[in-house]
Order: structure tokens, then C-alpha cells, then sequence
């Protein structure tokens, strides 16, 4: 069943859309989630389902054939993903990344050439902006690509490039002579796009089933109408964009915490110690108020933030301290959920191990939590100059 949308800023609307993709986790997710994260293999069978569902259109306008979501309503379909296993949501984040620099930069020739593609799932999409040497540090990049005619000679090296395998184009980031450029890499196998190379797959403490590769690019021919906007000021795009990751992250990280929620508060009713269950123990009560409350601000946050971003205000600072505080909330969350469980908790036979082992990422990925705190100071400030200017 592809999930239909006539109006998703419509409250009712959005609730049907969301309980859809919760039934989806419930009924195909969750019996098999364990089972394929613990063997690290990614989701062919759920992806597949994923794409029939739209998810891949998700905020793709529908005159590109996408559902033409609005953020807050991606934001809780994110959630719920990252309920049933966190990876799901990975496998459409950078992908969404990618349809969101081409929705706001492109051309209307490329928003043709590459977005029906992609609302499909036809055409998955990933970015690429981190190396071994720039990773917070984005301004010292070195790939580059070099004008050569009516084509960019790519050359370099990129790192943590999720679904960098299987996506069919790569919005990269490359140093150009006019600056940092952005562009949209097809990866054909013909003879023209030769020169990409998936150089190793890197392994992860959790966040597994989906792929975050390093990437070569040896002298690698791309048309000159691959770039995205204007030369110089790819960076700029993508940062824009990655307010749409982080708030991502911090949805994700809303779902990996509710998860972590749900199970620790069904099992402190569940087992007991000295005669009663140990959801009538203080320590547990003042444990299970502490991460319920934690758990609903992490979720005002990333909806402030998503509101904001929806209505083209601007968000750095709402969706850094969306990210920051969500991702940290998840991992103490998950981390009170493993202690209620006590010595269950620390095993694979449930899935509060892998909450355990994924939260991580989000407090290092789309931008270390040590990175945000600068940009929320950093912007606080630049707003309370502004004001004193004005």
C-alpha cells in the first residue's frame, strides 16, 4: 500500500500517515529486526516494502511524484522508523539530504532528470562531505574537482558515506577553483562515470544492516551540468541542508528513546524483587519520571525545530540544540533502560542492547554534539548582535 497525501500539513491527515508506518514497524519490522541487525545484513525485503509505501518521496514535491510532506509530519515518520530499528531511518536520511539539495538548488532540468527517480526509491541518493582530515572541520577539504571542458574531473577521498554502496547518485562536496561546489554525482557503470570506487566498508559498534563506506574518486568525469547551483557555494547548500539531518537525527533519537522507554516501563511492571514488581520500587519510579521526562522534551525540541525549518525561518540554532539534546537524552535513556533490565538488559536477547549501541551515533553524527554547542552559542550570539544593531 503507497501512502496518500492531499493535504499533509492537516493535523488528522498527519496522524493517519504516521499510524500507517507505525503499523508497518509493528507488523514487518520489529519480528526481525534483531535478527538482521545482529547479523549486519541489510534490509532488502523492508527497503523494498519502504518504497511502496513512498517513503523514498517523502518530502519530494508531488509535482515529481513524492508525497510533498511537510517536515513535522517527516519528523514523526522518522520516529517511528527509528522505533522499530534505528538503521531504517538511515536508509532514507541522507537520501532525503540529497532530494532536498536538488528541490531548493536545482535546475528544473535536473529536478526532472533525478527526483521522479527518487521518489520511487528507483534512485537512492546519498551525501558525501566528510574526509579523513575534515570532518567538523568541512572548510578543509581537499577532493577536488577540476574543469576540464564540459566536464569536473573528480579526484579524492571521502569517509562515512552512508548508503554510499547502493545509492545510484552522491551529492559531493569538492573543492573547486571557485570554492567548495556541490555536486550531483551519478554512478553509472558506463565507460563516462568509470572512476568511483567503493574502497572499504566500515564497521560499527551498532547502526548496523546499512552501509557507511569510504569512497574513492580516481580521475572521475562528471558533466558540467551535475553542478548544483553556483560554483563556490556548495557548501553554504549543504549546510542549509543538513539542518533537515540534524533534525532527522534528533527524531531519530526521539524514537531509539521511546523504544528504550517502552521497555524498560513494560518490564518494571513485569518483574519483581522482595514480594511486589519493581515499578513499585522509588529507585525505579524516580528512574522512569526522569527518562519519560526527559523523553518529551527531546520531542518538543525537534518539533520546534522542524516548525521553524517548515515556515523558512531560520533553524541552525533550534536544530542544533534538537540534536544535542535529543541524542544525549537517547543514550541516557537507553542507558537507564539496560539498568531497570539489569543483567537481561546486558544480553542480545532483546533489543535493549542495540538501543544501547546505536544512541551513539546520533551524538556524533550530522555534527558532533561538541560542534553543536558552538553553533547554538555561536548563533545565539550572531541574533543577539543582530538585535542590538537593529
Amino acid at each position: 500500500m503507497r501512502i496518500m497525501t492531499t493535504t499533509a500539513t492537516d493535523p488528522e491527515v498527519r496522524a493517519e500517515l504516521v499510524a500507517t508506518v507505525r503499523r508497518f514497524i509493528t507488523r514487518e519490522v520489529m519480528p526481525v529486526a534483531s535478527d538482521l541487525e545482529h547479523a549486519d545484513t541489510y534490509p532488502e525485503d523492508i527497503v523494498e516494502q519502504m518504497k511502496a509505501l513512498g517513503l523514498f518521496g517523502i518530502a519530494i514535491p508531488e509535482a515529481y511524484g513524492g508525497l510533498g510532506l511537510d517536515l513535522l509530519t517527516y519528523t514523526e515518520v522518522v520516529e517511528e522508523l527509528a522505533y522499530g530499528w534505528m538503521s531504517l531511518s538511515g536508509v532514507v536520511n541522507t537520501h532525503t539530504i540529497a532530494a532536498h539539495l536538488i528541490v531548493h538548488h536545482g535546475t528544473e532540468e535536473q529536478k526532472r532528470r533525478w527526483l521522479p527517480r527518487m521518489a520511487t526509491g528507483e534512485l537512492r541518493g546519498c551525501l558525501s562531505l566528510s574526509e579523513a582530515d575534515a570532518g567538523s572541520d568541512t572548510r578543509n577539504l581537499t577532493c577536488r574537482a577540476a574543469r576540464d571542458g564540459d566536464e569536473f574531473v573528480v579526484t579524492g577521498t571521502k569517509m562515512w558515506v552512508t548508503n554510499g554502496e547502493r545509492a545510484g547518485i552522491v551529492a559531493l562536496a569538492v573543492r573547486t577553483d571557485e570554492g567548495i561546489s556541490c555536486l550531483i554525482v551519478e554512478k553509472d557503470p558506463g565507460p563516462r562515470f568509470g572512476g568511483i570506487a567503493v574502497s572499504r566498508n566500515i564497521g560499527k559498534l551498532g547502526y548496523k544492516g546499512i552501509e557507511t563506506v569510504e569512497m574513492t574518486y580516481d580521475g572521475h568525469r562528471v558533466p558540467a551540468d551535475a553542478l548544483l547551483g553556483d560554483a563556490g557555494r556548495g557548501l553554504g547548500y549543504i549546510l542549509g541542508a543538513l539542518e533537515v539531518g540534524r533534525i532527522n537525527i534528533a527524531a531519530r533519537a526521539v524514537g531509539v528513546a521511546r523504544a528504550a522507554f517502552d521497555a524498560a516501563l513494560a518490564y518494571a511492571q513485569e518483574r519483581r524483587t522482595m514480594g511486589k514488581p519493581i515499578a513499585e520500587h522509588q529507585a525505579i519510579q524516580m528512574k522512569i519520571a526522569d527518562m519519560a521526562t526527559k523523553l518529551e522534551a527531546a520531542r518538543l525540541l525537534t518539533r520546534n525545530a522542524a516548525e521553524r525549518k517548515q515556515a523558512g525561518e531560520r533553524a541552525d540554532v533550534e536544530a542544533g540544540m534538537a540534536k544535542l539534546f535529543a541524542s544525549e537524552a537517547a543514550f541516557e535513556i537507553a542507558t537507564d533502560a539496560m539498568r531497570i533490565h539489569g543483567g537481561v538488559g546486558y544480553t542480545t536477547e532483546l533489543p535493549v542492547e542495540r538501543y544501547y549501541r546505536d544512541a551513539p551515533l546520533m551524538i556524533i553524527g550530522e555534527g558532533t554534539n561538541e560542534i553543536q554547542r558552538l553553533v547554538i552559542a555561536r548563533g545565539l550570539l550572531a541574533r543577539a548582535s543582530g538585535k542590538a544593531a537593529g
